[in-house]
């Protein structure tokens, strides 16, 4: 695959945070790309170059904060395991509590499990019977949409609570991997960054 030129979300505010001199150029910048990774043909956007950078980490947090501050979000859900670090701080940001969708056999308790087909292989994912009620607010979030395989697992994996609503939160969004089509059960998909 060929990298595309970055695309900035239009949604996205492209100011500096008050106090911070970061922007989403910036953030766009610190993103490393890691060719044939995991596999030929496949150009890894790998997030820890933005994540270990503290104001970086903090505008990312703080603008995906921004956008779902007043959507009454009880509960968020990471997909593991690079869904779990922005995932867990948005959850305590919105006052939300956090639950964990993780790969099998890492859950203690009784668990759902759905199986999925990625770009470049298949795998499953679990969750506990009882991290979600009928009335929550259900923020996913996850680190990247590609083909939508996993998050759309994930989110046959919720719609299995029959929750209030599910919105969908993610840091990346490869767009011409066209896996939003695979989202369904959610009235809202954000991305902080579109390539």
């Amino acid at each position: 695959m060929k990298d595309t030129i970055n695309k900035i979300n239009t949604e996205t505010n492209s100011v500096p945070l008050q106090g911070l001199g970061v922007n989403i150029e910036q953030v766009i910048a610190s993103i490393r790309n890691v060719p044939d990774f995991p596999k030929p043909g496949i150009l890894f956007k790998d997030i820890s170059t933005a994540l270990k950078d503290a104001e970086v980490l903090r505008f990312i947090a703080d603008e995906l904060h921004e956008y779902y501050k007043d959507k009454g979000i009880t509960k968020v859900v990471g997909v593991e395991s690079r869904g779990f670090v922005l995932g867990s701080i948005l959850a305590y940001k919105l006052g939300a509590g956090f639950v964990l969708l993780r790969k099998p056999g890492k859950l203690p308790s009784e668990t759902f499990r759905y199986e999925y087909d990625l770009e470049y292989g298949s795998d499953a994912l679990e969750i506990h019977k009882d991290a979600i009620e009928e009335n929550d607010v259900v923020l996913l979030h996850d680190d990247l949409l590609a083909t939508g395989g996993s998050a759309g697992a994930a989110l046959k994996l919720i719609s299995m609570f029959k929750p209030s609503s599910v919105l969908v939160s993610f840091m990346i969004e490869l767009e011409f991997l066209n896996g939003r089509p695979k989202l369904e059960g959610t009235e809202d998909i954000h991305s902080l960054i579109k390539f």
